[in-house]
């Protein structure tokens, strides 16, 4: 038969349906694979409400803060140290305005609007409570802060500081912070396989605790928060931690920064409802 006498014939209804199928079948797979292959948001992701939420017991961080009403209830301004190592350095963020201290300032500034509110980070990488509380006359006292946010502990641990002589030093150094009419509230260690290898990270916890109570000051339950993060599947470790397995990341500091500022407001509302 000649070439130019050959007739197509139009495919069936039942071939366009299995075409069809088998073309949407693709579709979903495709679109399957691509969610499967992009990046996970990892240590840039943008931490949420649900993410940083931990159970009561550990959120009751307890802030009784005298210093920071009155200086928020005149206008301002407001002064918080963040004291501390690598933690309050940032050691693991992405870029200065993710550690801690940087995204605390940015929530109490949109909670606060039109009251100058100023938070120094004077972290330190690799001190110990010894080396850090060598800098309490020149990096607090001479600054005047309303509130100081002491991040302890961790340093001691890696480096087998006897918690004993680590308490000690802590007692001293806030006492003489509470003696220049300064607020304070301690942070303890963070959760990291890093701390849990050491067998006496708990007798650091306990004796930060237990000198916490001593000087009637709050902690930040960092350690207690962060744990609870991982097992409840908030934030998986690879999120929560940077490389090293041991440092914060843009993700955990950012949720730390949020449980750290809810904690002065409640501190605020509670201290005015009891006024009224």
């Amino acid at each position: 038969m000649p070439l130019g006498s050959l007739k197509t014939r139009p495919p069936s209804p039942t071939l366009l349906r299995r075409q069809h199928s088998l073309v949407a079948v693709v579709l979903v797979l495709v679109i399957a694979l691509a969610f499967l292959l992009v990046p996970t948001t990892g240590h840039r992701a943008t931490s949420t409400v649900d993410q940083c939420a931990f159970s009561e017991d550990v959120a009751a961080i307890g802030l009784r803060l005298p210093h920071v009403s009155r200086a928020l209830a005149s206008g301002g301004p407001l002064t918080i140290i963040a004291f501390g190592s690598s933690s309050t350095y940032g050691t693991g963020a992405s870029s200065p305005d993710k550690t801690y201290p940087s995204r605390l300032a940015q929530m109490l500034a949109l909670r606060f609007p039109g009251v100058r509110i100023e938070v120094l980070n004077r972290g330190v990488g690799g001190e110990t409570a010894t080396t850090t509380a060598q800098r309490i006359e020149t990096d607090v006292i001479a600054a005047h802060p309303d509130l100081v946010i002491w991040q302890v502990g961790t340093n001691d641990v890696l480096r087998d500081v006897d918690p004993l002589t680590a308490a000690d030093i802590l007692r001293k150094g806030i006492a003489r912070m509470q003696h220049a009419s300064i607020d304070v509230v301690v942070m303890d260690v963070q959760y990291a396989p890093a701390i849990l290898k050491h067998e006496h990270f708990r007798d650091m916890e306990n004796m930060i605790l237990a000198s916490a109570r001593a000087m009637n000051v709050p902690v930040i339950h960092r350690f207690a928060m962060m744990r609870e993060w991982v097992e409840e599947g908030r934030i998986p470790l690879s999120v929560m931690l940077a490389h090293d397995r041991l440092h914060m990341t843009d993700v955990s500091y950012d949720c730390l920064a949020r449980q750290v500022g809810r904690g002065i407001i409640f501190a605020l509302r509670r201290r005015t409802a009891a006024a009224n």
